[in-house]
């Protein structure tokens, strides 16, 4: 049986980017390198705030029209999408681009799988995308174990990616293996004006260029990584016990060395921020045993995950 699932949730949404300085009026907002996106690639950026915290994440697909006009797609948090709108729009002045909400029009779809790279023709490499279905399809531009991602119109979406062999998903199964990797979903596990990118993993992830040019919010995040400030990690973690609320402090001990950001609906693994003081036996391959609430808490270690150094983390 194909293991070949697609979603499309209403939690996510698109806005779309033309113009002939679209590139150029992204560079100096966004994380990473407009230079990057062409219809064979797409990218992970996030926006900042002017003191460099998270505000918006997105990835951003380009799509080539029958004529040969070119559009960026980004796929967003639904929920958040008039908030990014509205702060792109105020950067816009004379360049010469159009923003739009394109919604009503376009669908996102989550794909997952063991056979979804072999089911859409796609290699285990993030960014890789392909026309299909009258938009676009895409590994995922964060970590290829995700899966994949497709814009399509939305009224064809459905038809489309079952005609391709994927079968109708279940949200849940796909937070388990976002969850069990360790990647964060905007509007659960990261906070605007308070969440650092270096913290939640988005260097790894491929969100964050750091060879172009500025962009806003680029003297903190450059800072934090070059002067060795991460102090803290978002990480998986395995929980046994009452799965614990958003916010719950983590302890080891008597010492309050963190929070659980969210859980998956069996409450059997979610995400914590916790400081790296508290991991060094995981970092030497051993475990670490936390408590929040009522629950105990085992952190995992993903194989992409790069934690600092440990006199780095409490230096």
């Amino acid at each position: 049986m194909s293991e070949a699932f697609f979603l499309l949730p209403d939690t996510r949404s698109v806005l779309a980017l033309t113009g002939a300085d679209r590139a150029a009026f992204l560079q100096g907002l966004i994380t990473n390198d407009t230079a990057k996106l062409s219809p064979e690639r797409a990218i992970y950026a996030a926006f900042l705030t002017p003191q460099g915290k998270y505000l918006h994440d997105f990835s951003i697909a380009v799509l080539k029209d029958a004529d040969g006009e070119e559009r960026y797609l980004l796929d967003v948090e639904a929920a958040r999408r008039a908030d990014l709108l509205k702060r792109l729009s105020m950067y816009r002045l004379r360049s010469k681009v159009a923003l739009a909400d394109v919604g009503g029009d376009f669908a996102v779809a989550i794909l997952y799988g063991a056979d979804v790279p072999a089911t859409l023709g796609l290699p285990a490499e993030p960014g890789v995308t392909k026309a299909f279905g009258n938009g676009v399809v895409f590994t995922d531009p964060r970590l290829a174990a995700l899966g994949a991602r497709a814009i399509l119109p939305r009224a064809e979406a459905a038809a489309w990616l079952s005609n391709a062999g994927l079968k109708q998903g279940e949200l849940t199964a796909y937070d388990r293996l976002r969850l069990g990797l360790g990647v964060p979903e905007s509007g659960r596990d990261l906070i605007p004006d308070k969440s650092i990118l270096l913290e939640s993993g988005f260097d790894e992830l491929n969100a964050v260029d750091w060879q172009k040019g500025c962009y806003m919010g680029q003297e903190l995040t450059a800072r934090t990584k070059y002067r060795g400030l991460v102090r803290k990690r978002l990480l998986p973690v395995k929980i046994e016990g009452a799965a614990p609320e958003t916010g719950t402090p983590v302890m080891a001990g008597d010492k309050d060395i963190g929070e659980i950001r969210s859980h998956s609906a069996d409450g059997t693994i979610g995400l914590a921020m916790l400081r790296l003081e508290a991991l060094d036996a995981l970092r030497q391959g051993g475990t670490v045993t936390l408590q929040a609430g009522n629950a105990t808490l085992t952190p995992l270690l993903p194989d992409w995950v790069r934690l600092p150094e440990a006199e780095s983390a409490t230096g």
